[in-house]
């Protein structure tokens, strides 16, 4: 068996007036999960904490994104969170209001084991 990735989604997700780069996170987080839905764990019977949940985040201030809150915002599979500088910062100089956006990328990943699997003839 080998480790494949089975999906990948992006997502962007913002805090427009609290500079709250958690909040960000999370938001690209649900915009990811909102354009998958993984039906082959029911199809196939197979357990979905069998799923490795790579998600990277990117935000102009990485230390400031809390990574354990926004693991608990994945509904299935053992998540881990990473970090990185990205995103992007948008200043309102009438407001003084900082813009935070954040971008997210989440991998699904999951041991197959490719001698139980063949492709068919149509």
């Amino acid at each position: 068996m080998s480790e494949q990735r089975i999906i990948l989604e992006m997502g962007t997700g913002n805090d427009l007036y609290g500079m709250d780069y958690t909040k960000a996170a999370c938001r690209a987080v649900h915009d990811a999960l909102h354009h998958s839905s993984i039906v082959m764990f029911q199809s196939l019977g197979i357990d979905h904490h069998q799923m490795r949940v790579e998600v990277t985040i990117a935000v102009q201030e990485p230390d400031a994104v809390d990574a354990d809150v926004v693991a608990r915002e994945l509904p299935r599979g053992r998540a881990e969170v990473t970090v990185v500088q990205g995103g992007l910062n948008v200043h309102d100089e009438a407001s003084g209001q900082t813009h935070v956006i954040a971008s997210a990328a989440i991998a699904a990943m999951l041991d197959i084991d490719h001698d139980a699997w063949q492709l068919c003839q149509s």
